[in-house]
């Protein structure tokens, strides 16, 4: 058996190519400019502490007469779902037809510390509800959630059923203790008084260090290597930074928000269980009959499919569906092939169910 070599001047060429292209990659990120996120038209319709009601104005003629609430996670921004013409989740649904509202939960500050999850669900969402039914003239609305949005919007509809038409869940984490939840598997045995009690809020930055520490290789080293061969392309170098603007933008985390969130759902696993508590209510998703649509990524490594689909068996739905999307977390949203089948499945479903 020949013994691998490595020769010299092999690995010089490598080295004098890769130098090449970073030199070239320079000059072309100093050209980008501005990185522009949001590409979708909206209005500012209702504004309460640091959350932004948000309409977007409608790609087509006939739309569907039950609007659409997007209620989106804490952690991050909401352009994700928006980030550029052509791989924007909200286009998609504006093209399917649909009345678009977005709540944004803005930064928190110092003065949001003591904000609890009965602030955030049976308050600014509630209003918002009530304020989109006035408008339209309706007693109910649809939602969908996104991530812990998704989980906010199944406490939401537990605690008000008569106030949703129906609702959709996208990567929602549901059962907080499966097996192959790294996420999880880190928060459960953090002392989570402490942390709150010492930090008050939780800063965005660290959050995004745990993240990105799940998958450290891809997510901290080897993405960064791979942006050397696409640097000589402005438009793949614009859509890298994209990302790396929403990855990187992480509004800090009220405290008591963040506390109440982090123990009854991922340390005690309270929502399968029907411990979570908001305000005086306890949240049983067995309360949930609304049509429901689940949709999941096979390869999410922050919510694993496992923890979406133990929904099924806790929601008191007859009309459930699911939807596995063949990507990660955050593909189902950004990628093409999510913009060619997640928009125009929810369209045709909520359709059906006007």
């Amino acid at each position: 058996m020949i013994p691998f070599q490595i020769r010299p001047d092999e690995i010089l060429h490598e080295v004098n190519q890769f130098n090449a292209k970073l030199a070239q990659g320079i000059n072309t990120l100093a050209e980008i400019g501005d990185i522009e996120v949001g590409v979708s038209r909206k209005t500012p319709v209702y504004q309460e502490d640091k959350m932004v009601l948000y309409r977007f104005e409608p790609r087509v003629k006939k739309t569907n007469p039950v609007p659409l609430l997007i209620v989106y996670a804490l952690v991050n921004r909401p352009y994700m779902a928006d980030l550029q013409d052509g791989r924007s989740m909200i286009q998609g649904l504006l093209n399917a037809g649909l009345d678009v509202y977005l709540i944004d939960w803005g930064y928190p500050d110092s003065a949001d510390r003591y904000l609890t999850l009965d602030d955030y669900i049976n308050g600014y969402i509630d209003r918002c509800v009530d304020l989109i039914c006035k408008k339209h003239k309706l007693k109910k609305i649809n939602i969908l959630g996104i991530c812990q949005g998704g989980t906010f919007s199944l406490c939401y509809t537990s605690l008000h059923p008569e106030k949703v038409r129906n609702l959709i869940t996208t990567v929602t984490p549901v059962d907080f203790h499966t097996k192959d939840d790294l996420l999880s598997k880190m928060v459960r045995n953090v002392d989570i008084d402490l942390l709150v009690d010492t930090l008050g809020n939780i800063p965005g930055e660290l959050l995004n260090m745990i993240y990105l520490s799940l998958k450290p290789f891809r997510l901290v080293g080897q993405k960064y290597m791979d942006l050397v061969n696409l640097l000589d392309d402005k438009e793949q170098a614009k859509n890298f930074m994209r990302m790396e603007k929403w990855i990187f933008d992480s509004p800090d985390q009220a405290g008591e928000a963040f506390r109440e969130f982090t123990r009854q759902f991922y340390q005690d696993n309270g929502l399968v269980k029907g411990t979570v508590k908001i305000g005086n209510q306890i949240v049983d998703l067995g309360n949930i009959t609304v049509p429901l649509l689940n949709i999941y990524a096979a390869s999410d490594h922050l919510v694993p499919p496992d923890s979406s689909k133990a929904l099924q068996g806790c929601v008191g739905s007859k009309d459930y569906t699911e939807l596995e999307f063949p990507g990660g977390h955050i593909g189902i949203y950004v990628s093409n092939k999510a913009q060619k089948m997640i928009p125009p499945t929810v369209g045709k479903w909520l359709d059906k169910r006007t």
